[in-house]
This record gives C-alpha cells, structure tokens and sequence, in this order.
C-alpha cells in the first residue's frame, strides 16, 4: 500500500473512531433519574394506571428525541396503590436510595399531603398530580401540582347552578384527602353564589351502596347532588341515585374525567355534569383554540399505543413530566435549586390542564379559563352547552 493511501486510511480510521467515541460517551452518560409515584392499583386506579402508561410514553419520546441535557431518562415509578403509608416508603426510598433529581405524583391528594413535608425537608423538587388545595397552599418551596385549584372547580359548579336556577344543593364526599379538601371548598363558597347546603355528608371511600346516604340526601328537598371523591364510589353514586328514582341533577368534581367511570355507571351516567381541563373534549373544540394541536396530538399518541381514550389524569402526568423538562433544560441542571427556580420562572407554557404560569407566590400556575363544563351524552363526553 502507498504512503499516501495508509496515511488516507489512518486518517479515516481515526475519524471513524472519533465518531464511535462520541456517541459512545453520549449512549454512556449517566442517565437522569426522575422518580414517579403512582396508584396504578387500587381505589384510584382509574387516575394512577393513565398517568403510569403516559409517563412510559412521554419519557420514551424525550429519550428518542436525545434525552434532556444529551442524557438518558430513566424513570423509576413505585405504585402506591393509593396508599399515604406506602407513598411515604417509596418516596424515601426514591430520594435516598435511588436517587432521582425529583418526584412527580403521587396520584391522590392525601398521598400528596403525606409527602409534602418530607419532600420540602430533603430539598426535593415534587410536582403533584394530584389538586387539593393544600397541596401548595401554603406555599412549600419545592412542591409544586398541576391539576387546577379546588376552588377553581368549586367556583364553575356554582356558576353553572347559577344558570340552572339551582340554589339548594346537598353535598356528598369520600372520607379522602381529595373528598374532604373539595367539602371544604363547597362549603366556602356556597354564599358568594347564594347556594344552600341543605346537607353535608361523608362516605367511606370503600362504599359499595351508598343508598342509605342518597335517601337521606333526598329527604332534604335539595334540587342537585354533588359528588366529590375518586373512587369507584362515583358511578355508584350514579346507579344507586336511577334506583331510588331521584330526579335531582348530579354533579360531579373534576375526579370524574375517565370515560371508565361512564363505562361503570352505564345509562344512570347520562346528564352529568363536572368541570374538568379540556382535554377529554379536545376533538369538538374550535380550531382557534390554542390548546387544540397538542391536545389532540396527546389524546391521538395515547390512543395508538394504549388502546383506549386518554383521560385527564394522565395528562396530569404529561403535564408534569414535560414541565420537569422544561426547567432541567431552561436551568441547564439537575440541582434542586435551579430546578424549583426554573419552574417558578416557566410562562405561557401550554399543557394539558391549561396554560401555565407559574412564580414563587403560585405552584400551580393556572387559571380559571383552563376549565370547561363536560357532561354525558350517549355514553361520551361532550362539551355542556349551558356553557
């Protein structure tokens, strides 16, 4: 072989080598360990499963898409099965022991409240998906949620009473963090819409007949039922008010945006309505809306790789996820500190749930307006036209 030809080849070789090694290093960096905790399981299996199933898909795109920060994500999700006990172990386990950057979840307000403190003492960015009030009321520096505000839902129901000429309501809830937080809520803001809360009761959120409860319900002469809660409780609720003949409108809270609940419920589902983030009607809204293109572009990718329609819960996980993204990318860091910074600095970043917002004076970081009123209709969920 001639000089010039080997010193071609060596050259090439080198190249080529160089090349190998640059992608070598970029396959071999330590990954990004982002720690999610999920009631797959158990009573709120209707929201954990979505969010489970939506945290494999988005963490899957963004590793296609060459990780954040030219590293890999690895996500490590404990299933809680709903549980405060268990959402407590894991998140130790998540922060000492695996070592994640930060934590989204859990699912349930309650397990959310159980690990605010322990999250906020070891310095631990937590992005909630679940909406209590008190999840970042008062604010915690690093916990953050991204469901909309109790009182945002509570204040939608009121006005559409409004509308309906409903002014004497009952009031039902899951004995949960979640139930109880939106009890709170109801019963706050019944007078500014000059409703009366003829009664106010709790449930065991492991309820299978609630028809004692509804009848006494019933015997308060109320024009509606609200519902609050995340369980199964909720299409029973439906089913037990079909047996008993009741004629009063159900309303439920945003827990009830899973078509699974109209599925358990069958035809005692049609005419209820809640308010909830856009998303399960995304298809019907105007092409104007500037929500719409990723919207349906979540529902449609969600559908094609799980079969089955996608629900706000697991947009709470979309939500999430991608605003963890964003500030690792916007901080170009996995400190906690510039984690927490560079979410409370994210504006008009479009999600799921709304548009959000967020500063150090708001962790969750969305308004009213990223709220619709849905009802059942045929078995589906279409936009209330008393909207």
């Amino acid at each position: 072989m001639r000089t010039g030809q080997i010193a071609k080849t060596a050259a090439f070789c080198a190249c080529a080598l160089l090349s190998f090694s640059s992608v070598s290093a970029a396959t071999a960096a330590a990954p990004i360990k982002i720690g999610a905790i999920f009631g797959v399981t158990g009573p709120a299996a209707y929201l954990g499963a979505p969010e489970e199933k939506t945290a494999r898909m988005v963490v899957d795109d963004i590793n296609r898409n060459g990780g954040i920060l030219g590293r890999p994500v690895q996500l490590v999700i404990k299933d809680s099965g709903a549980n405060a006990e268990k959402a407590i172990s894991f998140a130790k386990q998540l922060i000492e022991e695996e070592g994640v950057v930060a934590i989204i979840g859990p699912t349930t307000s309650g397990e959310s409240m159980s690990i605010k403190d322990l999250c906020q003492k070891a310095g631990m960015p937590l992005i909630s998906c679940a909406s209590a009030e008190t999840i970042t009321s008062p604010i915690a520096k690093y916990v953050f949620k991204v469901p909309p505000k109790d009182n945002y839902i509570v204040e939608w129901l009121y006005a559409t009473m409004n509308k309906m000429k409903i002014s004497k309501i009952g009031v039902i809830a899951s004995n949960t963090g979640f139930g109880n937080g939106g009890k709170a809520q109801l019963e706050k803001y019944a007078s500014k819409y000059g409703i009366t809360i003829a009664i106010s009761e709790v449930y065991d959120a492991n309820a299978t007949d609630l028809s004692a409860l509804l009848t006494k319900v019933n015997a308060a002469g109320v024009q509606a039922v609200v519902n609050w809660s995340i369980e199964p409780a909720q299409s029973i609720v439906a089913k037990n008010m079909r047996q008993l003949k009741m004629g009063q409108q159900l309303f439920q809270s945003h827990g009830f945006a899973n078509i699974k609940y109209v599925e358990a419920a069958g035809e005692a589902a049609e005419g209820i309505i809640f308010p909830c983030a856009r998303l399960i009607v995304a298809g019907q809204l105007p092409d104007s809306n500037p929500q719409k293109k990723l919207l349906v572009k979540y529902n449609a990718d969600y559908k094609a790789m799980y079969k089955e329609d996608a629900s706000t819960f697991g947009g709470h996980a979309y939500d999430a996820l991608n605003i963890l993204k964003a500030a690792i990318e916007s901080a170009k860091s996995t400190d906690a500190d510039k984690i927490v910074a560079a979410i409370e600095s994210i504006r008009n970043f479009s999600g799921t749930g709304g548009v959000f917002n967020f500063s150090n004076a708001d962790h969750n970081g969305l308004e009213m307006d990223g709220i619709v009123m849905v009802t059942v209709k045929n078995g589906k969920f279409v936009p209330y036209e008393g909207n």
